[in-house]
């Protein structure tokens, strides 16, 4: 099986976090497990473990194909169109 690449880091961008927690959760009252900023536009949401999936539902609205753990001490990625994860070091190049 070949090794799969994110064909996407070129629109990694360096961003400003929208919020400090899932920002739809935040807005309706709500509770997340984990978050993941988006690394196009600085959308912060919740991850796929919490009820409400904010940060899949970011990208399925705005295409937005890389994110980021938001989580202290984590700073792996992941890319929705070509379902990677991503290292660390594609965010800091």
């Amino acid at each position: 099986m070949a090794q799969q690449h994110c064909t996407h880091l070129d629109q990694i961008r360096d961003v400003t976090p929208s919020a400090q927690g899932c920002e739809e959760c935040l807005q309706t009252g709500d509770t997340w497990v984990h978050l993941r900023e988006c690394r196009i536009c600085g959308h912060v949401g919740c991850c796929d473990s919490s009820k409400n999936k904010h940060a899949t539902k970011h990208f399925h609205a705005t295409g937005h194909p890389i994110m980021q753990s938001f989580q202290p001490g984590e700073e792996w990625g992941w890319c929705y169109v070509d379902e990677v994860v991503l290292d660390p070091s594609v965010f800091t190049k």
